[in-house]
């Protein structure tokens, strides 16, 4: 089983449990090894949609089961699922349970590890990398950066109710966080820019939209908060998207990594204006 991975002390996947298993923002690549480990143990794996079909592929002796949600498609309940998983431990399986990015973050993997708890099934938590960290870095944008931010702030687009969450405090988020990361924010960005910008941020603060971060269908808008409903509808890019606004955004102007590979320069080599090189850590 862990034939082809580094020598360690793998912990087995027992009958009867099941791992709650973060697959990382959609390169396959940034999946864990704890994850790739459990992947070769597992019996089932119950799957999201934002799991790329490669990583699946690395379980071919597992059955697969498909427990997506996309907005506006049929979707299976979250109570269904979970319930699901109490199931198929109940019956003896190796269950495991994989999320895109990481499943505690906005990904339902806390309610789900306490139906689990709650009916006695013993569980194990593996992490990921969320798209809100290891995305936007693939775009270029570190969330925190010395010169721009001591504090970032992650929300969700949408309640369970699939509206802009009621309950935020958009006073509060824009005062208290130079930087703001959003996660399934596109179908409501005309209402969470305008909340923002009545907040008091400037309207022409720099905003960045990374759908599909990670891979080969990665694409990043770079826009401001009072163009950015224009900007997403005139681009015609489509959700997964994680949207980042603050001068952080900025930073992509010389850390487009990416563009570095194909042999393209940075665009501003000081971003943010300060007139010296960036400093050692």
């Amino acid at each position: 089983m862990t034939d082809s991975l580094p020598q360690a002390d793998w912990p087995d996947f027992a009958p009867g449990w099941v791992w709650l298993c973060g697959a990382g923002p959609g390169d396959p690549g940034l999946l864990t090894l704890h994850a790739l480990s459990a992947m070769r143990q597992a019996d089932v794996i119950v799957y999201d949609a934002l799991v790329a079909p490669e990583i699946l592929d690395w379980a071919p002796g597992a059955e697969k089961i498909y427990a997506g949600k996309r907005g506006g498609k049929p979707s299976a309940k979250q109570r269904d699922i979970s319930l699901h998983l109490v199931e198929l431990a109940e019956a003896g399986k190796r269950v495991l349970r994989l999320k895109g990015g990481d499943p505690f973050v906005f990904g339902r993997g806390g309610e789900e590890a306490q139906t689990l708890v709650q009916h006695g099934i013993p569980i194990r938590i593996i992490p990921g990398i969320s798209a809100g960290i290891g995305g936007l870095a693939y775009a270029g944008i570190p969330v925190t950066h010395r010169d721009v931010n001591q504090s970032v702030t992650f929300v969700t687009g949408h309640d369970q109710s699939g509206q802009t969450p009621s309950a935020l405090d958009w006073q509060a988020i824009s005062k208290a966080s130079k930087v703001i990361v959003i996660y399934m924010g596109m179908k409501h960005i005309a209402q969470i820019t305008a909340a923002l910008i009545a907040a008091g941020r400037p309207a022409d603060e720099p905003v960045a939209i990374a759908t599909s971060a990670t891979t080969s269908d990665q694409r990043v808008l770079e826009t401001t908060l009072a163009g950015a409903e224009a900007a997403i509808k005139d681009s015609g890019i489509e959700p997964p998207a994680i949207i980042c606004v603050g001068r952080a955004v900025l930073m992509r102007q010389v850390l487009d990594w990416q563009a570095g590979i194909e042999g393209i320069a940075p665009r501003n080599l000081d971003p943010l204006g300060r007139g010296r090189p960036a400093e050692s850590a």
